[in-house]
């Protein structure tokens, strides 16, 4: 069987822009995502993880099919009150882990499409921006902890 030049070449391209992704996906890592669970009539709730990486990278989106809306939020008191706003964007500096957390910088998932609850696995992907402009899509698996669920770490706390 013989291949034109043009196939081999688109072949050997596709390739190389496969393992471009790859190495690009392997320099960041997602620990412990989760979301924490809702009542049969809440609408919105947060995800939550801990992001590293080897090269300077900015968080600019988040999406799920679990919610018709999903933005990158911060929490913070400003006085005796909660404020909440979407942001436009979240650097991760290399060597130093980017913690979403409740309480602070997470992702908000609005019109959740059905209750999320303790056990239920919810698909995330994190599109993340390179200094070259380029974006790379990170998908994650969050699991649904219950409505009251403390982050791991303070749970093994004594």
């Amino acid at each position: 069987m013989k291949f034109s030049r043009s196939i081999l070449t688109t072949t050997a391209f596709a390739a190389l822009t496969l393992a471009s992704v790859t190495a690009a996906h392997a320099q960041v890592t997602v620990k412990e995502p989760w979301v924490r669970g809702t009542v049969a009539s809440q609408k919105a709730t947060g995800a939550f993880m801990q992001l590293t990486t080897t090269e300077a990278v900015r968080l600019v989106e988040a999406r799920s099919g679990a919610a018709k809306i999903v933005e990158i939020h911060e929490m913070r008191m400003e006085g005796d009150r909660m404020m909440m706003q979407a942001v436009p964007g979240l650097d991760i500096v290399p060597g130093k882990t980017l913690e979403l957390k409740p309480g602070g910088y997470h992702v908000m998932l609005i019109d959740v499409v059905k209750p999320l609850n303790a056990g239920d696995k919810v698909p995330l992907t994190l599109v993340l921006e390179g200094k070259d402009k380029k974006r790379i899509q990170v998908d994650v698996s969050a699991e649904v902890r219950a409505l009251n669920a403390r982050p791991a770490m303070q749970q093994h706390q004594h």
